[in-house]
């Protein structure tokens, strides 16, 4: 995931940074220097981003010569 994907995600959910934070179980401070390309976090801490995403119904979307993006799971 990259900053503008999990941007982009945050926003098909209509969820804050803070909601972000508080599923994913991070600081606020760590998503928001993440999508400003701040600073890079620990594999680990993207990882709970993604999942926490993932969970209320992204998908993500592979570079496949087009660019990586997301979506809604379908019937969301």
């Amino acid at each position: 995931m990259n900053p503008a994907q999990c941007r982009a995600a945050r926003a098909l959910l209509d969820w804050s940074q803070q909601q972000l934070a508080e599923a994913a179980r991070v600081g606020v401070v760590t998503v928001r220097q993440f999508e400003a390309s701040a600073s890079q976090p620990r594999n680990a801490t993207l990882d709970v981003l993604q999942r926490a995403l993932e969970a209320a119904g992204v998908i993500f979307v592979d570079e496949n010569g087009e660019g990586a993006g997301v979506r809604l799971r379908k019937g969301r």
